[in-house]
This record gives structure tokens, sequence and C-alpha cells, in this order.
């Protein structure tokens, strides 16, 4: 952890500026004592299948558009979409196109 009293990341969609075909990328852009935030890069028709975190998190596209499930609750999103999950709720996304989405983890 920085002793700094503050994160700033200018351009998240730069820490995935490269996304290969047919592939999911990540790149943690910052770790603490309690949040840690990772920025994703989904090549077009890539998805993370149904599963559950066991901590509060964050969900921000950044570019591009998704599918995503939430428990029973299925909604398109693009950028700018923000979303707020409890633990342990089953949660899967699909990118229909190239799609720059930064994570959040609390607790």
């Amino acid at each position: 952890m920085s002793d700094a009293p503050f994160f700033l990341l200018v351009d998240a969609a730069a820490a995935v500026s490269s996304i290969p075909p047919d592939s999911i990328v990540s790149r943690t852009v910052y770790q603490g004592d309690v949040t840690r935030m990772i920025v994703f890069g989904f090549a077009a028709g890539q998805e993370l299948s149904e599963h559950t975190a066991s901590k509060e998190a964050l969900l921000y596209f950044v570019r591009g558009s998704a599918q995503l499930k939430l428990g029973d609750h299925q909604e398109k999103v693009g950028p700018g979409a923000l979303v707020r999950m409890q633990p342990h709720l089953p949660h899967s996304i699909h990118a229909e196109e190239e799609t720059v989405m930064l994570l959040v983890m609390i607790g």
C-alpha cells in the first residue's frame, strides 16, 4: 500500500489499451488494505461466467457494451453504467463488443 493520501487513475481504459481477440485481460491498478481496483478488458464475445464474490463490489463500465446478469436480473449496459453488488450475488458479464470495465472490491 502506498503512503499517498489519494489514488488517481486519469484514464482507466489505458490500463488495458491492448485487448487481444478472444481474450479477457485484467490489470490491478490499486491494492489497499480494504479496497482493490482492477480494470478488465473484454474482447467482443468474451464472457465471465456466473460466479460470486465474497466482498461488496462496484462495477463501472468505461467503454463498450455488455449483457450483465445480476441474480435473476439481466440488463444491457454501456459506458457510464455503475453497479453496486452485495457479497455472494451471482453475476455474469458477456461483452457484446470490446468492453472496458473497472471493478472495485471493498472489504
